[in-house]
């Protein structure tokens, strides 16, 4: 089994691969990192660049567990991409990094994190970033 995380270069995504460190030593389980884009804008804040994803790699290289890098171009929105790469790669969890909205944020939630939380076939923890 392989736990998901849907990592995006914001402090959310951080939250996410934090959490998700935690949880791949506590199961003993691998890690499959996903960052991925429509490829649609020309400019994706949620896509990691060269330097970010050279410091990603660092991090989980320092951290000592079994990981697969996988940041792609991708026609699918993120959340049908996570979903798919789930089943894929036989995920036991999926973590992925929301963050704080406005009450009317709140009341639409965002679009992505819902469906990868209603439509995961595993269990899906979704974590915050700390407050600033």
């Amino acid at each position: 089994m392989t736990i998901l995380v849907g990592y995006t270069p914001t402090p959310a995504g951080d939250a996410a691969l934090t959490f998700a460190l935690d949880e791949s030593d506590r199961r003993g389980e691998p890690l499959h990192v996903l960052n991925t884009s429509r490829g649609d804008k020309v400019v994706d804040p949620r896509y990691a660049d060269e330097e970010g994803w050279a410091q990603v790699r660092a991090r989980l290289e320092e951290a000592g567990v079994e990981f697969h890098l996988d940041r792609r171009i991708d026609d699918r929105d993120p959340a049908e991409a996570l979903l798919a790469t789930a089943e894929d790669v036989a995920a036991s969890a999926i973590v992925i990094g929301i963050r704080r909205r406005s009450p009317t944020g709140k009341l639409i939630f965002g679009s992505e994190a819902q469906t990868v939380l209603l439509e995961a076939d595993c269990p899906v923890l979704a974590v915050k970033a700390p407050r600033t």
